[in-house]
């Protein structure tokens, strides 16, 4: 049975006791309030169906926030992270975890897909709920079922699929040796094997072997290291690089992608080619890695990627070259 007691002047205290279950106390103003939480306490714990959503309650999104700064954020690589978080802050972080809803969710969604992309918007919605999943599952601080589930996430854009053109790579490379030898042996290097920007620039000479053609990438964007390997034309514009640095960088020009994508953008217009991205060479060379005659398994140890749907994504066959293979 609940059992309800005055609590000074203007409280009353209810609590409710049922063998194999610990005991749950809830504080109100008016005694009918009391005595309904505990009538309705009693039932939901006979029928199976009580959910402790004391401690939900009483922590605000803010506080997880700042647990998974402290805790989680610094073993994640995702640039991402900070920025939604941030956001998440400002939208909800006031609430307390128990009051989020999926209706407040999906205000947030159609908030921000006003001033930002889709894929960024679906970002922080899957990072909220893996926060709200971590602290229910190891923080001790459950929801009967969580609000983001219940979101539909925004729909993101067709990939892209840009390859080069006939005759773009000529003039991007010549483009490139106006600015100098380390960004034309970037873009080789990046043409012949597939690698990103950031595990080119993160590259360094000690793990290039170039007498036996391999590469070692570090702590890549899957969290796993793996070895490239580098063919002739690879090997040759390794080869045709400056002394090397007194850093160990392979590519030392530039300390991140921010400096990188400034010189990319210049040797592009130079190219007077359109609508090319950095990234879409690895487009290119996964595509080419494939009319090489490399089976999925051997272009995916390549690339790093690690499901074969991701690295249908990447890849982009012509038709008119499938067609020659036809007959």
């Amino acid at each position: 049975m609940a059992a309800v007691r005055r609590r000074g002047d203007s409280q009353w205290q209810v609590e409710v006791r049922k063998k194999g279950y610990p005991a749950q106390r809830r504080t109100f103003i008016s005694r009918a309030d009391a005595e309904r939480w505990g009538k309705e306490t009693e039932i939901a714990i006979e029928r199976g169906l009580f959910f402790d959503r004391t401690a939900s309650e009483r922590t605000t999104l803010l506080e997880l926030i700042e647990r998974y700064r402290l805790e989680v954020v610094p073993t994640m690589r995702g640039k991402h992270v900070k920025p939604a978080l941030n956001q998440l802050q400002v939208s909800l972080g006031q609430y307390a975890l128990a009051s989020i809803t999926g209706e407040m969710i999906a205000k947030h969604r159609d908030a921000r897909l006003k001033t930002v992309a889709a894929s960024t918007v679906k970002k922080e919605i899957n990072l909220l709920s893996s926060l709200i999943d971590l602290a229910g599952k190891e923080w001790g601080i459950p929801l009967a079922a969580n609000p983001c589930k219940m979101v539909k996430r925004p729909p993101e854009p067709k990939g892209r699929d840009r390859r080069l053109e006939a005759g773009e790579e000529a003039l991007l490379l010549k483009a490139c040796e106006e600015s100098g030898h380390e960004l034309t042996g970037i873009v080789r290097v990046a043409l012949e094997t597939g690698a990103r920007l950031g595990e080119l620039l993160d590259l360094q000479w000690k793990h290039v072997d170039l007498s036996n053609q391999t590469a070692r990438l570090l702590d890549t964007k899957n969290g796993e290291d793996r070895t490239i390997p580098l063919s002739s034309a690879a090997v040759s514009a390794l080869k045709s690089l400056p002394v090397r640095h007194i850093s160990g960088r392979v590519f030392h020009n530039w300390a991140a992608s921010d400096s990188f994508n400034k010189t990319w953008s210049r040797a592009v217009k130079r190219a007077g080619i359109e609508n090319l991205k950095f990234h879409d060479l690895r487009h290119e060379a996964v595509s080419r890695l494939f009319e090489k005659g490399l089976n999925p398994m051997e272009a995916a140890s390549v690339s790093g990627h690690k499901t074969l749907a991701m690295l249908k994504r990447y890849t982009h066959l012509r038709a008119e070259d499938l067609a020659k293979k036809l007959g």
